[in-house]
């Protein structure tokens, strides 16, 4: 008998990624660091024993991260600019 959880944890796993196709770019950056910090921090954390506050404060570390990385590629990106030249003109 295959358990519940198998059932439920793709459709769960397809439902999160789902929720990140409309995100800005501040976000998407924000988020993933947050969730990249918070799995790197768990894995610490679980070193030391508490891995629930490895978890939290590498959240909040890969958040503010991710801030500033966002704010660092600002600059860089132009909304609205056209796009380039790829080849030889038609006329």
């Amino acid at each position: 008998m295959i358990r519940p959880v198998r059932l439920v944890l793709p459709l769960v796993a397809s439902l999160a990624l789902a929720g990140c196709a409309g995100m800005n770019p501040q976000t998407r950056d924000v988020v993933g660091g947050s969730a990249g910090g918070a799995a790197l921090g768990g894995i610490i954390g679980s070193f030391t024993g508490d891995a629930g506050l490895g978890a939290l404060l590498g959240a909040g570390a890969g958040a503010a991260g991710g801030y500033i990385y966002n704010q660092s590629q600002e600059p860089q990106r132009s909304y609205g600019r056209p796009a380039p030249y790829r080849g030889r003109s038609r006329y």
